[in-house]
């Protein structure tokens, strides 16, 4: 095989990490270093005008890719910082804007029947402000609206809001950030194909809307990356496992689609040119159907570099494509280079061109069949390199992503088709769309399996140092391994070694103490800001208190745990952090019952949780003070509130469910919300006697609205604290906290501990934390397994003796 020609890959590699370099300074240093670039290729120009220079022309492309990327970006960064609109967003002006959408508005936020706040990327046309100041710019805003008249927008439509403008973040060319009030008011229709593409999607949606939730929220996912009906739990499966790049619109779909074509056109015996054009066109069917935003438009480029080797019949004209595809994109539009999808799409298009065949040529080699050698090739060339940038976002390096990817190959293609066929017959074939659809739900539900059985693999993937500097580190170990590997002997050894890690790690961390740690007998899981408490009743059974903010959490925490089966489920009040999260607790679980304050506020959680456990039919039952439920050797008690509380500061938390939990030889009490209202209630009716427990949920997070007599009451040998990293309510209070210290208590809190448990030991109670949970999803990303924990802390406390005996440290 002759050597790929990489006469571009430099150009295109310095324009990129240029730009990128450039986003993250000023105009002024980025035009410094275009300017110095510039000099360095005049220079090399002249030498090699006199006398041959090795690497000559290598050298000369990076310059000049410097030059290009740093001006390039120099030029938007200009009109990003000018004045007079940056005064205007420095100020937070309140302004009238007249603006474009780039791309699909984004939901955020939706829990327990709370709108969503949309995220809408938008070019900035004009700008109005209150005291008369009118102006006329071209850059770029981030919109943030919580209307629904912002979701059913579309690429392209021109539209005017009101709102107020504030600071963006940096690291992009967006000018600002605008907080829309109210609705928009769209100016004309949107272009045709972005009229097209709404009939064409919806006509999709309607037609999965029969099948199951989960393939039928994948299926749209796949073909258009459109996720609005997503399940959370299942696109955290493909995280997991190494799959999310499927519900993305990538490159592998125009592939697929494109090679659809291919197979046909050859089959009538069309030439390479012909066979060529078919494709186009079905390539700028396939924008239109996924719709022409730049997400779209990039992955059509990376598909089109395929058609420029066709075309030419020389395959090797596939990477300078490549390169020269990096370069233009960047320069049209240098924010790609700071995107992570734009990155995974060049990184798996370049494995597939430099990898793939060979490491299939080596396996035919080895007399593995072609079919076979492909099918192994494909996807390990993919996902070796955008490993890098993946560890980078996720801290983690899978080792199920290889085998998840490679059983998933042979449903991918005909999920995209069957989908694609089900979108273009929708508008006047209803029936045969629906058809369609629910034959292409087969291989989507294959593809749900597949990412859920491959997330459940104990210690499925391993701790890498996340950022940049963990995507360089593994790129650099990546690119060496590459060159080394050329060498037998290397080969062998990495092999040998590779088998001796997995053999003699594997049964290690597989047999150690992992989580749950043994002997626990209640876990508060870090969820975010919210609750979720969990006390187990037997093997794979349990009573959990509250669902947290969000599905996609109380679903890992459970899994974590081990929980298979719901006893006995108590939401403590309706407010979305400790509700918002029931379907993930209701998600492949059976639950007995659900148990609720009789306080019915706020009325949007309440209708939550009513249609949450109507359309899965498990029995509610409001409680009040005195309930109790005996589930094997726990006893649930209801003891507050003792009486309705209105006029509290705030009457939902001031009407918690507070429980006292006898499990284990030990006694917990569980006070879901409650202020110092309820408190000061609950220590007149029940008396210190009564309040006294071992380990205490510090109530509504660790805020400052306790009773230090209610504290002192409960004198609690372990306070586990729930709550958010960064959560911006100030929570949890140093003051209530260090008054529990200086009580005896061993004080710990999700935020910096991670995943809490309470452990009975040979020694009496313990209590173990899981590590500190990683910034991003669900503080634990990817994980199902020990791996993203640090090493358990213990701290012990005599219980056999006098029970109050001070903690050791």
């Amino acid at each position: 095989m002759k050597p790929p020609d990489l006469r571009l890959a430099g150009l295109a590699l310095a324009t990129w990490l240029s730009a990128l370099a450039a986003l993250h300074t000023s105009a002024r240093t980025a035009i410094v270093v275009a300017a110095v670039a510039a000099l360095g290729t005049v220079v090399v120009a002249r030498v090699m005008a006199r006398r041959t220079v090795p690497y000559g022309w290598v050298a000369a492309g990076v310059l000049l890719g410097v030059v290009c990327g740093s001006a390039a970006t120099a030029a938007r960064l200009v009109a990003r910082d000018a004045e007079p609109l940056a005064s205007l967003v420095r100020e937070r002006a309140r302004v009238d804007a007249d603006l474009v959408v780039r791309d699909d508005p984004r939901a955020v936020g939706s829990t327990a029947g709370r709108p969503p706040t949309y995220l809408v990327a938008a070019a900035l046309r004009e700008v109005r402000a209150a005291d008369g100041v009118r102006l006329r710019v071209d850059t770029r805003i981030l919109v943030l609206a919580a209307d629904p008249g912002w979701r059913a927008l579309l690429p392209g439509q021109r539209l005017t809001a009101s709102g107020r403008l504030a600071p963006a973040r940096g690291g992009d060319l967006r000018a600002g950030v605008l907080s829309a009030t109210g609705a928009p008011v769209p100016h004309g229709e949107p272009s045709w194909p972005q009229r097209a593409a709404g009939v064409l999607r919806a006509g999709l949606q309607r037609a999965c809307a029969p099948l199951p939730d989960e393939p039928g929220g994948l299926l749209p996912g796949l073909v258009v990356g459109d996720t609005s009906r997503l399940d959370p739990a299942v696109d955290d499966d493909f995280r997991a496992t190494g799959m999310t790049h499927l519900v993305a619109v990538s490159g592998a779909n125009v592939a697929i689609v494109l090679g659809a074509v291919l197979l046909a056109a050859r089959w009538a015996r069309a030439g390479p040119w012909l066979c060529a054009g078919l494709c186009a066109v079905a390539l700028a069917g396939f924008v239109i159907l996924a719709r022409p935003s730049p997400s779209v438009v990039r992955a059509a480029t990376m598909g089109a570099i395929g058609l420029v080797a066709l075309a030419t019949g020389r395959p090797r004209a596939a990477v300078p494509a490549l390169g020269a595809a990096v370069t233009v994109l960047v320069l049209l539009d240098p924010e790609l280079a700071g995107h992570a999808g734009f990155a995974l799409s060049v990184l798996a298009t370049g494995g597939l061109l430099l990898l793939a065949p060979r490491w299939r040529d080596a396996l035919r080699q080895r007399g593995v069949p072609a079919g076979a050698a492909e099918a192994l090739a494909i996807p390990a060339a993919a996902q070796f390199a955008c490993a890098p940038v993946v560890a980078g976002l996720s801290g983690t390096v899978s080792l199920v992503a290889v085998p998840a990817n490679l059983l998933a190959v042979p449903a991918i293609a005909p999920a995209t088709l069957l989908g694609v066929g089900a979108a273009v017959v929708s508008p006047f074939w209803p029936a045969g769309a629906e058809f369609a659809a629910w034959l292409g739900g087969w291989p989507a539900w294959w593809l749900v399996t597949v990412a859920r059985y491959g997330a459940r693999v104990p210690s499925g993937s391993l701790p890498w140092p996340d950022g940049v500097v963990g995507a360089l580190l593994l790129g650099a170990v990546s690119v060496a391994f590459l060159v080394a590997a050329r060498r037998r002997v290397v080969r062998r050894l990495a092999a040998v070694v590779a088998v001796a890690v997995t053999v003699g790690a594997l049964p290690v961390r597989l047999v150690a103490a992992g989580w749950p740690p043994p002997g626990w007998f209640v876990a508060v899981c870090s969820v975010g800001q919210g609750d979720t408490v969990v006390i187990p009743i037997g093997s794979g059974r349990a009573v959990v208190v509250d669902a947290g903010p969000e599905p996609a959490a109380a679903d890992r925490c459970l899994r974590r745990l081990g929980v298979r089966a719901v006893s006995l489920l108590v939401l403590t009040h309706f407010h979305a952090d400790h509700v918002g999260g029931l379907d993930g607790v209701l998600r492949g679980r059976s639950v007995d019952a659900v148990v609720t304050p009789d306080w019915p506020e706020p009325a949007y959680g309440r209708a939550a949780v009513a249609r949450s456990t109507g359309a899965r039919r498990v029995p509610v039952t409001a409680a009040t003070a005195g309930w109790s439920r005996v589930l094997g050797a726990v006893r649930v008690e209801v003891v507050g509130p003792p009486h309705p509380l209105r006029g509290t500061r705030s009457d939902p938390n001031n009407n918690s469910l507070v429980m006292r939990v006898h499990t284990a030889g030990f006694s917990l009490l569980l006070a879901g919300d409650a202020e110092g209202e309820e408190q000061q209630a609950l220590l007149e009716r029940v008396g210190a006697a009564g309040l006294r427990v071992d380990v205490l949920k510090v109530a509504h997070h660790g805020s400052a609205y306790q009773d230090p007599g209610f504290l002192d009451a409960v004198d609690p040998a372990v306070a586990l604290v729930s709550v958010g990293v960064d959560n911006g309510y100030g929570h949890p209070s140093a003051a209530v906290l260090g008054r529990l210290a200086r009580g005896g208590a061993r004080v710990l809190r999700t935020d910096v501990d991670g995943d809490l448990a309470a452990v009975r030991t040979d020694r009496g109670l313990a209590v173990a934390a899981r590590g500190p949970p990683r910034e991003g999803v669900g503080k634990c990303p990817l994980s199902r397994s020990v791996i993203c924990r640090q090493p358990v802390r213990v701290s012990e406390r005599d219980t056999t003796t006098s029970g109050r005996a001070s903690m050791a440290q």
